[in-house]
């Protein structure tokens, strides 16, 4: 097993949210997937409204059922809907009820600890079988950087925060790498089972569910499989009763059909525009916009906007080629953000000259008719340049060559504004530095 900060980072990575390099499915979504490959998930099925939802109540033998909101966060059951319904997992007792209740859902943001306040829109309801445990655990399967290759955790703690159980009870977690060329062997599964705590007669349904779902794993080049609660029901079933699957957005190339599933309602929409574009893009709670070639780049002026007092309203990434046009999109990102009150530009030239960067820079300050102050930092081939033309512009573009300089005025900046903003006054900026 792991050491405990092993543990530890194993459920942080569980809980990371989704963002450019992931594909994160519905939970129906992947009961279809499980079910394709012979493993055991309660039956049921989506309904998109409230009639839909009668009628997949009506299919399901028995009067004893489960709906679930089909939005993509954690803590769903604790969750409240923007109209006041309390509950985004939900048990029902007729089809009548499963309809009234979706209505109460579909077409509502549903808010959980995850989600923050502004919620996220819930446009289905998953409706399945309420089948009861003698026995819940826990597992995933993920990418392990420390071995380069898969691991399973497993916990005997199942139907709980993952995090709580590394945090309180990090024996209970069982971590077993897996070598991809020999796959999960029989006795490798078979001895995760009984680690578990599977009944006898029910280890070998367990193995199997666990090899089959290394082989999804392996498949469709999955990033990450989570089942919790994995059960051993009353009448002996090992079931997956509630499934996390994420994919990695470099194979979309090779697994069109599980990219066909993409939810971009469960996706901020700034982020997926960005994406689109080929932008890096992810919004941030601060007022300072960043515009930055480059990844390390981009976080080096999150960190040092922080340490000089401001919050970064973004990180954004324009990549190798920042264009005319991609500082176009980036900045109608940017200001789409009504928080913003600076923005700042970190450019390095290399690949593009930054003369043609300031160009472009200036060209988008004139169309948007900008009221911003704009700091740009723009190093590299022609520099010099770039700074002459921005001073010759005559817009509230200030050429700024010091990072830390840059990264100050920025922030002062921004502060000038908000409390401008405050007052409901217009501010002008002159540079003396």
């Amino acid at each position: 097993m792991f050491k405990l900060a092993g543990r530890r980072q194993f459920a942080s990575a569980l809980r990371q949210p989704t963002r450019a390099r992931f594909l994160s499915i519905h939970e129906y979504r992947s009961a279809q997937l499980l079910d394709s490959y012979g493993i055991g998930v309660p039956k049921g099925s989506v309904a998109h409204n409230a009639h839909e939802a009668e009628e997949v109540a009506k299919s399901i033998a028995g009067d004893d059922m489960v709906i679930k909101a089909q939005v993509l966060a954690g803590g769903r059951g604790k969750g409240h809907f923007d109209n006041g319904f309390k509950g985004g997992v939900r048990i029902v007792y007729s089809p009548r009820e499963a309809s009234i209740l979706a209505d109460q859902m579909i077409g509502h943001k549903l808010i959980t600890k995850q989600t923050g306040e502004r919620g996220r829109i819930c446009n289905s309801v998953y409706i399945v079988e309420r089948k009861f445990a003698r026995r819940e655990f826990y597992l995933a399967i993920l990418m392990d950087r420390a071995s380069q290759g898969p691991v399973i955790v497993a916990s005997s703690q199942g139907g709980m925060d993952i995090e709580t159980v590394a945090k309180e009870n990090p024996d209970a977690i069982i971590s077993t790498p897996v070598d991809i060329h020999k796959g999960v062997t029989d006795d490798m599964a078979i001895k995760i089972a009984q680690q578990l705590g599977f009944s006898e007669q029910c280890v070998d349904q367990a193995k199997d569910t666990i090899q089959k779902l290394y082989k999804i794993f392996m498949d469709k080049d999955a990033t990450q499989i989570e089942i919790n609660p994995l059960s051993e029901t009353s009448d002996h079933q090992v079931l997956c009763m509630d499934a996390k699957l994420t994919f990695d957005d470099n194979a979309e190339f090779r697994q069109k059909e599980i990219f066909q599933w993409r939810d971009t309602s469960q996706e901020d929409a700034d982020e997926v525009k960005a994406a689109a574009s080929g932008l890096n893009f992810i919004k941030l709670d601060g007022d300072i916009g960043c515009l930055v070639n480059g990844a390390g780049l981009a976080m080096a002026t999150m960190d040092i906007i922080k340490l000089n007092g401001g919050q970064p309203a973004n990180f954004l990434d324009v990549g190798g080629g920042a264009t005319p046009e991609a500082i176009k999109q980036a900045f109608d990102l940017i200001t789409s953000d009504p928080k913003v009150t600076a923005i700042f530009v970190n450019i390095f030239g290399g690949i593009v000259r930054c003369d043609a960067i300031a160009q472009g820079l200036i060209a988008v300050v004139q169309q948007m008719n900008l009221r911003t102050p704009v700091i740009a930092r723009l190093q590299g081939t022609n520099g010099e340049q770039a700074q002459k033309l921005i001073n010759e512009s005559g817009l509230k573009i200030f050429a700024i060559d010091d990072l830390q300089t840059a990264a100050e005025k920025s922030v002062q900046f921004s502060k000038v504004v908000k409390m401008a903003r405050d007052i409901d006054v217009g501010v002008e900026f002159t540079l003396g530095i």
